[in-house]
């Protein structure tokens, strides 16, 4: 019998993708997710789909469903794709199976998930990231605005390029409001170009690594469309991604970096889960061996998107900055992460998920982007254990 790998987050194209590399492995992969996860249910070759209640929402509710599904399923190893990893992760550790999920301890996931303490994890590194400074109040904020206005400030705890101000002027400074609780950083303006790197490690050796860009981006700078990185650049990131998965140990890490006109790049900030980076491997069985700690997998060079995305928010883009021609090319020669070859209904599905999220977003009066992960995120706040009591 083949084993059973079980993957959160299943909402995300990336799961759907793991799930077929690991399939192609001869593995027997399951998701789940809190929300409907239409997409992958959709999916003829990813596997069956499962529930869980939301870990924000429900927690109590969310352990037992996790710890139902651990108990039915007896997966070898269990993946978070999304943020519901901040809550997997401890959960797991608090009952015991860490063990069994691909991520670092709850503390260095902070450490990576936090962006003033990443910054300081690279110094004491010695990775290239740009200074920073931690604010709790509006007139340290406003001050350091003042003192260097060539500053990015960014939420401490935010996803997506979320409240992010790049060389903001005063009314955008006076729009924040730090505290201890919610925290912001500013930071050194980095002037270049985006790229990210995404990497699988196991017990500190990278199994995994892919870098790319992005022409293609929403309003919060969350990417819909990838090309592969120059091999000078991924040469420049690997050394980085061996240096973060030593400090992690077991899970995934993906990072943004700005490279500047020197050709150095600058970590900006991580992301220790799933991201765009499991779709340059082809979903191939060897990225599946690869998440199983079980082999190394090299990505494939080549274009991807997310054809839904490219088409609602690509094609108006093109229109209004005359950018056609590249989106032509983008579509013909890009390969599309959410259909396959014999797996098209995905890609209608996910047409049905991006409408459940933007009704949510209309009710919730939040912007996209957070309503996609009001139900899963993590914003620093200690867990409290005795919520996923089993009495």
């Amino acid at each position: 019998m083949a084993e059973r790998v079980l993957i959160t987050g299943a909402r995300a194209a990336a799961a759907l993708d793991m799930a077929r590399s690991l399939r192609a492995a001869g593995f027997e992969p399951h998701l789940a997710d809190c929300s409907p996860a239409l997409t992958a249910r959709a999916s003829g070759t990813a596997g069956p789909v499962h529930r869980y209640a939301s870990p924000v929402h429900r927690p109590a509710a969310f352990a037992r469903d996790i710890r139902d599904l651990t108990a039915r399923l007896d997966p070898a190893l269990i993946i978070p794709a999304c943020e519901e990893i901040f809550h997997l992760a401890a959960l797991a550790e608090a009952d015991g199976f860490a063990s069994r999920v691909l991520a670092p301890a709850p503390d260095r996931l902070a450490t990576l998930h936090a962006k003033d303490r990443f910054i300081d994890l690279c110094r004491r590194l010695s990775l290239p990231a740009p200074d920073g400074v931690t604010v709790t109040d509006r007139a340290t904020l406003t001050a350091l605005a003042d003192a260097a206005q060539d500053v990015v400030v960014k939420a401490v705890w935010s996803r997506f390029g979320a409240r992010t101000l790049i060389a903001p002027d005063p009314a955008g400074v006076a729009a924040v409001a730090p505290s201890p609780e919610a925290p912001w950083l500013v930071q050194r303006r980095i002037l270049g170009e985006e790229v990210s790197f995404y990497a699988v490690c196991h017990a500190g050796r990278v199994l995994a690594f892919s870098a790319y860009g992005s022409g293609w981006r929403l309003g919060g700078g969350a990417a819909y469309a990838f090309h592969s990185a120059s091999n000078e650049v991924a040469a420049r990131l690997r050394p980085m991604a061996d240096a973060l998965a030593a400090f992690a140990g077991t899970g995934q890490i993906a990072c943004d970096a700005i490279v500047d006109a020197a050709g150095q790049p600058w970590l900006i900030e991580c992301n220790p889960r799933a991201t765009s980076g499991v779709h340059l491997f082809g979903r191939s069985a060897a990225f599946g061996q690869a998440l199983m700690g079980r082999g190394v997998a090299e990505p494939v060079a080549g274009l991807r998107h997310v054809a839904p995305a490219l088409w609602l928010d690509g094609l108006p883009a093109a229109l209004n900055q005359r950018r056609m021609a590249a989106w032509r090319d983008q579509r013909r020669q890009g390969l599309d992460v959410v259909a396959a070859p014999g797996d098209g209904l995905p890609a209608l599905a996910a047409m049905a998920d991006a409408a459940f999220f933007g009704l949510r977003a209309l009710r919730s009066g939040r912007p996209l982007t957070e309503a996609m992960t009001a139900d899963i995120e993590w914003n620093g706040r200690p867990f409290d254990i005795n919520a996923w009591s089993r009495t």
